[in-house]
């Protein structure tokens, strides 16, 4: 299967064209869509929500990630193996975080290139056709070469930042929530927040902080948005506070 990550946006032209690809070059191989709504032009942030989704991604599958603020400079475009997972995009940091947390990873860079390649585009022209062959089972070697380490790389600590707020208002972090003990109060924009273990453990209205699916730290709110109430926005720092 090939799973979509990008910050291309769910109503822009621009998925489409991507899997209008992927269905002529891997007919018949299941394209789910992961994320079309990653924060735009922000690696860092990106590259902390893509670890944690891939972390529960099944072994062997494809992850199409497009984060790419410099599409069309020199950065260059690379495979990760990490785990056992494909990971197919730019070496700009997006894939660093799963790839400097994973076991065994492999890294090979991109050489070939397509007749026609639009220098704004390169996530349908270049990525797709890779992630496609993968997919399909046609490991393109000949169109790779190894490559001994990512040019940019953000490494495997947790980013004490807002990663990705959603449309309830929750405001996800880049730290994972296993390393943060439960009496421990969250920090964002000048408020000392609490944990709760559940939503209907807070009282209607109230913010805490609670361990999300992802295993992240995630501010919200009972029946209300945390992002509304608190003005949080991706990018605020969120820092750990002592036992409250």
């Amino acid at each position: 299967m090939i799973l979509l990550f990008t910050d291309f946006g769910a109503s822009d032209l621009y998925v489409g064209q991507v899997k209008a690809v992927l269905a002529e070059q891997a007919p018949g191989v299941p394209v789910i869509d992961l994320l079309h709504e990653a924060p735009a032009f922000n690696v860092k942030a990106g590259a902390h929500l893509l670890a944690a989704l891939a972390e529960r991604l099944p072994r062997e599958s494809v992850v199409f990630a497009v984060v790419d603020p410099g599409v069309g400079s020199k950065r260059d475009a690379v495979v990760v193996r990490a785990d056992g997972r494909r990971f197919v995009g730019p070496d700009n940091g997006l894939l660093s975080v799963a790839a400097a947390r994973a076991e065994r990873r492999t890294l090979w860079s991109i050489a070939w290139r397509p007749r026609r390649l639009a220098r704004s585009f390169h996530g349908r022209d270049l990525f797709a056709p890779i992630a496609a062959a993968i997919a399909r089972g046609d490991f393109p070697e000949a169109r790779l070469r190894r490559k001994p380490r990512l040019a940019v790389n953000l490494g495997a600590e947790d980013l004490a930042e807002v990663i990705y707020v959603d449309h309830y208002g929750n405001a996800a972090t880049g730290l994972r929530a296993s390393g943060v003990s439960r009496r421990a109060r969250l920090v964002v924009n000048g408020a000392w927040i609490e944990h709760a273990r559940v939503f209907s453990e807070a009282a209607p209205g109230a913010v805490f902080w609670y361990e999300n699916s992802l295993g992240l730290a995630e501010i919200a709110a009972n029946g209300v948005s945390a992002a509304a109430k608190l003005g949080l926005r991706v990018g605020d720092p969120a820092t750990i506070a002592g036992e409250g």
